[in-house]
């Protein structure tokens, strides 16, 4: 058991079976579940889970609060000890470590959380347990 932060890519990969993403991620999720872990996801990566099925209208994004709901994940919001920790992480790793991927370490980080997940392999050495998603085969 432990606590789990999940970035938008997690997400979008298990929604999209086309995705390159979708077998890894799904794996991921499931591992997790069955370990118990808490799993949480800020709310800048909610943000960008709904993007997407926001252009497509409001059953799309229904789809993507349902599974949410689901799994279960809780929604967790930007505080100011989240905001100050995104802007120090970007101000020590610079453009290797945009905004909205500082604001998703920055809730693991302050929450004290076992691991992130996230498809993104570009992300620099970081102070949480970083688990790349990536694709399969």
């Amino acid at each position: 058991m432990g606590l789990t932060v999940l970035d938008a890519g997690v997400v979008i990969a298990v929604l999209d079976a086309g995705d390159a993403h979708h077998a890894a991620a799904l794996t991921a999720l499931t591992d997790a579940r069955d370990r118990g872990d808490q799993l949480v996801i800020p709310v800048s990566a909610y943000a960008e889970c709904l993007v997407a099925p926001s252009r497509s209208g409001t059953a799309a994004t229904a789809t993507v609060n349902r599974f949410i709901d689901a799994l279960p994940a809780r929604i967790e919001p930007a505080t100011r000890a989240i905001g100050a920790t995104a802007a120090s992480l970007r101000a020590l790793h610079g453009p290797s470590l945009r905004l909205p991927d500082a604001l998703v370490v920055a809730t693991a980080a302050v929450l004290e959380a076992d691991r992130i997940f996230t498809t993104d392999a570009r992300w620099p050495a970081l102070p949480v347990k970083v688990e790349v998603i990536a694709a399969l085969g």
